[in-house]
């Protein structure tokens, strides 16, 4: 999507999140092996944000404010629902796989985790693999700092060097570390998120960041059978559904609008034409809605009966089509891993400019 600068927040790399705790870590781990860069990235304007968003001609609301803390809560409940495969799958590909996997990427490398989240998937990895130091990088402060720490003193013998930065900008790596390469380590399909334009330039941000011969570990959700993906977004227990209003409560409860929740219906389809799953918000009647600015100015939006407001894409690939999107930013497909029904896949890219 257009406003999709941060990966940090989009729908699979997250579960429970409280930014709005003020507390700091204290850490215990040796400074030898723990260490905590702030390249002081420009913090996201809630309230900018969501009246842009409204005024666009297809209104629609950044993704990554999903998830407050009851967002977050939802999203480990849809996580759990049998119509919603990705997560699940992408851990059994990573586990089935794991020694391939470690042989292919090679030990001893720099491992990146850009948007690093919960750090849950690379647990997965960091006990095989045995980095020569894993580097997590993600633009929330505090969770950064709280989740790096935990994995410093689970792995007692890794170096944690975390970076507190949008990787999505240019940005150069604030200290040099000693590896034979660089991997970058993107799952989750988060690279869904985003139109194959916007997904071209993060990949390319990528590359810059592992340089010439480094690597990209990435999960990429596959095209299917529409009913499964469907399904997926529209699971039965209606987790996804309170997932999206929760993003109309969280605009109401901290800035002060007065979307009437009752008045919309969460609405997820497959897009064939543009192989992706959108999410939508819809409203039931013809209404209005009021958000001050930050200047005391008051804005109202009109939605008529039907209109939607656009809360998250989800593109999905075949792996031939995700390789030629890979090629664009100057990666070369190296191994591919899929399950059996093949409904999600794990790449390793290698970048060759």
């Amino acid at each position: 999507m257009s406003w999709a600068s941060s990966i940090h927040t989009i729908r699979v790399n997250v579960k429970i999140r409280n930014d709005d705790s003020n507390s700091e870590r204290i850490s215990t781990v040796n400074p030898s092996r723990y260490r905590f860069y702030d390249l002081h990235p420009e913090a996201a304007d809630f309230r900018v944000d969501v009246i842009q968003g409204l005024s666009a001609p297809q209104p629609a609301i950044p993704p990554k404010y999903f998830y407050d803390q009851t967002g977050s809560k939802l999203f480990e409940a849809i996580c759990a629902t049998e119509e919603y495969y990705p997560t699940r799958t992408e851990v059994s590909i990573i586990r089935d796989n794991i020694d391939e996997i470690v042989s292919t990427l090679g030990k001893q490398c720099l491992l990146i985790e850009p948007g690093s989240g919960d750090s849950y998937k690379v647990r997965l990895l960091l006990d095989a693999l045995r980095p020569i130091a894993y580097l997590p990088m993600d633009i929330s402060r505090l969770y950064l700092q709280e989740e790096a720490q935990k994995l410093a003193e689970e792995f007692t013998w890794l170096k944690v060097h975390a970076v507190c930065s949008d990787f999505t900008r240019e940005l150069t790596l604030p200290y040099e570390v000693k590896a034979g390469q660089k991997v970058a380590f993107f799952p989750g399909s988060t690279i869904g998120n985003f139109t194959p334009q916007q997904a071209v330039k993060v990949l390319e941000e990528i590359g810059q960041m592992v340089a010439t011969g480094g690597g990209l570990l990435i999960g990429v959700d596959l095209s299917k059978d529409s009913r499964v993906l469907n399904a997926a977004y529209n699971d039965k227990a209606g987790y996804t559904a309170q997932f999206n209003l929760n993003l109309l409560h969280r605009i109401n409860r901290q800035l002060g609008a007065d979307f009437k929740l009752a008045q919309f219906r969460h609405h997820a389809f497959f897009n064939a034409g543009q192989q992706r799953i959108e999410m939508h918000l819809i409203s039931k009647t013809s209404q209005q809605v009021h958000i001050m600015d930050d200047h005391g100015n008051e804005h109202c939006f009109t939605f008529n009966q039907g209109q939607s407001i656009l809360t998250e894409y989800s593109h999905k690939y075949t792996v031939e089509a995700f390789q030629q999107l890979a090629a664009k930013a100057g990666f070369e497909p190296v191994r591919t891993w899929l399950d059996a029904q093949r409904l999600f896949s794990v790449h390793y890219l290698r970048y060759i400019k």
